[in-house]
């Protein structure tokens, strides 16, 4: 069997083959799933999210306009939803979602992430869970998941120059983290 593109899953779909979301789903749950994850910081908030989520997407469908990738579509539909279930829950994140010019507060952390951390990669990834909400998103869409700054500003619902420049201060904050534990052979 060949790989079907986005655009002919949501083709056959919007022909009345409703089961081939599950193909989409497939694609997609588990970079979707991760990025709830690090905005909710809560797997039962995520799984609950992701399916809020591809509900929207689904009932949404009708309406995608090809001008944007499926995935850069699908992606603001979870990250919206991800701050939706933050703000529903009076979570106090006033300072990480205020502006583009927000602070990065290091804070105390303690070497306990490194000392029980197994490798490079997951060591990493705990830094930037240190990392306020938008920061932390940003790295991942860019490192992790390899969308382009314009694909992110366009999740994020940011311009393109903020988007430049919380990727700039995000990558500093996170090069300040690692220094300040002493970690700096692998990633700098």
């Amino acid at each position: 069997m060949r790989h079907l593109s986005d655009t002919e899953i949501i083709e056959s779909i919007k022909r009345g083959n409703s089961s081939d979301f599950s193909l989409l789903i497939n694609r997609y749950k588990d970079r979707a799933f991760s990025l709830l994850r690090r905005i909710l910081k809560n797997e039962l908030d995520a799984e609950e999210a992701l399916q809020d989520s591809f509900l929207k997407a689904f009932n949404g469908l009708k309406d995608f306009r090809k001008d944007a990738q499926f995935s850069t579509w699908l992606y603001k539909i979870v990250f919206n939803t991800g701050l939706t279930v933050l703000s529903s829950k009076k979570r106090k994140i006033e300072q990480e979602m205020s502006s583009i010019d927000e602070e990065f507060d290091l804070g105390n952390y303690d070497n306990e992430i490194y000392a029980t951390t197994e490798n490079v990669r997951q060591y990493i990834l705990k830094m930037v869970d240190k990392l306020p909400v938008r920061g932390a998103l940003v790295v991942i869409l860019f490192y992790m998941d390899g969308l382009s700054l314009n694909e992110i500003s366009q999740v994020m619902g940011t311009s393109l120059v903020n988007t430049k420049v919380l990727l700039h201060r995000s990558r500093n904050a996170l090069k300040d983290l690692l220094l300040k534990h002493n970690y700096q052979e692998e990633m700098l």
